[in-house]
């Protein structure tokens, strides 16, 4: 078979992309990638659809995936849906009980869609809540002092259901509701949800696909996004007062998870079709690496400067 030029160049491009992303691929294998997914990729089908290839590319060339979802906008529309009102304290949805049956019957079919799309394309995925094997112990959040109804904070995290999905070769999907000890059910945010199972499983990488490009050094400017941050430099963008609002506490939660023992944090744009893959499997990636201060550059052979994205 005799290739036209363009078709030549359109291959080498393809081979390029292998070559770059194949030390990625030899340096994670085996390893643990919890994926936060969340925001308009859950939305918007074109970008659900990118996310949940990206995810089983990452399985089928050996990573060992976690999805964490949540579910704020699909909860929103059906409250709106059935006649009910929704009421924020102190940016949290107040969650009385008729809400809380609500949005765990939301999150079940959006968690069962995810699995079927997964499978869809040949992985096998088991869809679990943090109820589920007694995943999430969980306590009420009282912030501020006031009562906002069953939304609760993860107190601990029982993995053996999520390991050993995994050991049984599944990719887990997990919905953020936990209980009490008395039996309750609680909404969890899924940042924290995903930061919580990210740190009991010591995963080598947690990523946040969300509807921001990264961690910017000017809050105004969606071109500011800074690639890499060690946590002393993102201390001192809190305290500067440059990382604030809702990057606040998404930041404050990677810096959490690294200081219990998750080696190295992303947080990207999933509104960029195959962000994940961008991120992980290229030199300069798409969004913000969070990682300790200790962590060292990997040397990959590359000519540009190494960076272990």
């Amino acid at each position: 078979m005799i290739f036209k030029d363009r078709d030549m160049q359109e291959n080498m491009k393809k081979a390029e992309v292998l070559i770059e992303a194949l030390p990625y691929i030899r340096r994670f294998n085996r390893r643990v990638i919890v994926v936060k997914y969340g925001g308009s990729a859950m939305i918007d089908e074109e970008l659900k659809k990118s996310v949940i290839e990206d995810v089983v590319l990452l399985k089928l060339v050996g990573f060992k995936p976690v999805i964490v979802h949540g579910g704020g906008k699909e909860i929103s529309k059906w409250i709106n849906k059935v006649g009910m009102e929704t009421e924020f304290i102190d940016g949290f949805r107040k969650t009385d009980e008729a809400t809380m049956e609500l949005a765990e019957m939301v999150l079940g079919k959006v968690n069962k869609d995810l699995v079927t799309n997964v499978q869809m394309l040949g992985v096998r995925a088991a869809g679990i809540s943090g109820k589920d094997g007694g995943m999430f112990k969980v306590e009420k959040k009282m912030p501020g002092g006031k009562d906002i109804g069953f939304v609760g904070d993860i107190v601990d995290v029982d993995t053996k259901i999520i390991r050993d999905l995994i050991k049984k070769d599944f990719l887990p999907i997990v919905f953020p509701v936990g209980m009490d000890d008395e039996g309750n059910t609680y909404n969890i945010n899924a940042d924290e949800a995903a930061s919580a199972i990210a740190e009991a499983l010591e995963a080598e990488k947690l990523v946040y696909l969300s509807d921001v490009e990264g961690v910017r050094l000017n809050p105004e400017d969606p071109e500011s996004v800074i690639s890499e941050l060690k946590c002393s430099e993102a201390l001192k963008l809190i305290d500067d007062g440059i990382i604030s609002g809702g990057m606040l506490p998404k930041v404050m939660n990677c810096i959490k998870a690294i200081e219990n023992g998750v080696s190295r944090i992303h947080i990207m744009d999933g509104r960029i079709p195959h962000s994940l893959l961008l991120e992980i499997f290229t030199n300069k990636g798409i969004g913000t690496l969070i990682e300790t201060d200790e962590e060292e550059a990997f040397d990959y052979g590359q000519d540009s400067d190494p960076k272990l994205r």
